[in-house]
């Protein structure tokens, strides 16, 4: 049985509430428990198709794959032992506090990793008769401006995610940096484009060079995914 991925700060922001022995186990599939019935809350999608894309290796893959399937794991037992500490009165301790904060993180983390594998898979290239296109070029004045700025996002010192947001009440697209899974996302804005800069996404194919694994996202990108995320 796979163990699924738990880091340093989860660990520690998990130990002594004992949820670091449910944490490790089996990430395809978990079950949250309902009085006497079960239902599955998130289940991990299967992205097996990316396998064989060019610049990424199937070993670098698979190991994200798993990474992912942790992050939905958490988030099931989680929900679970936070609905289940409610339930008993446990609304206001510093555990159920300190679990609830750590909900945005895992689940975020599945998401983000889920737009992210979803932007991937195509060699179609970006349609430019199309709306995403047309929008790139009009915010940023050029699709190559808009793709130098992207780019430089994803350099930046640090891990996280580069992530281009269309503000939902302006419609104008912007870049940003996404520290941490659960910090700094714009209010009131969708996720078009996903770029994972945490090493994992890239340092057992590329060590430090993370601008050649970017390169490499680009030709790989599902332009079509993201233009369907478009309002």
């Amino acid at each position: 049985m796979k163990a699924s991925i738990i880091d340093r700060r989860q660990f520690l922001a998990l130990s002594g509430t004992g949820l670091v022995s449910v944490l490790i186990g089996q990430a395809k599939i978990c079950l949250a428990k309902t009085g006497k019935e079960e239902k599955m809350v998130y289940t991990a999608k299967d992205y097996s198709r990316l396998l064989g894309m060019e610049g990424f290796s199937e070993t670098l893959l698979k190991n994200h794959f798993t990474l992912y399937q942790g992050y939905v794991t958490n988030t099931n037992k989680l929900m679970e032992s936070l609905a289940q500490m409610f339930k008993e009165g446990k609304g206001a301790t510093p555990e159920f506090a300190e679990l609830r904060r750590r909900l945005g993180w895992e689940f975020n983390g599945m998401r983000l990793h889920e737009y992210y594998f979803e932007n991937l898979g195509s060699k179609a290239g970006l349609d430019k008769g199309g709306k995403l296109f047309k929008k790139l070029s009009e915010d940023f004045s050029s699709y190559e401006n808009w793709e130098k700025e992207f780019k430089a996002t994803g350099t930046m010192r640090g891990v996280g995610w580069a992530v281009l947001y269309q503000d939902n009440l302006a419609g104008r697209l912007i870049n940003f940096w996404i520290n941490e899974h659960d910090v700094g996302h714009p209010a009131g804005c969708t996720p078009i484009l996903i770029l994972d800069v945490f090493e994992h996404a890239f340092m057992i194919d590329y060590g430090l060079k993370r601008a050649d694994y970017i390169e490499a996202f680009f030709k790989n990108v599902d332009w079509k995914a993201a233009e369907n995320r478009l309002k």
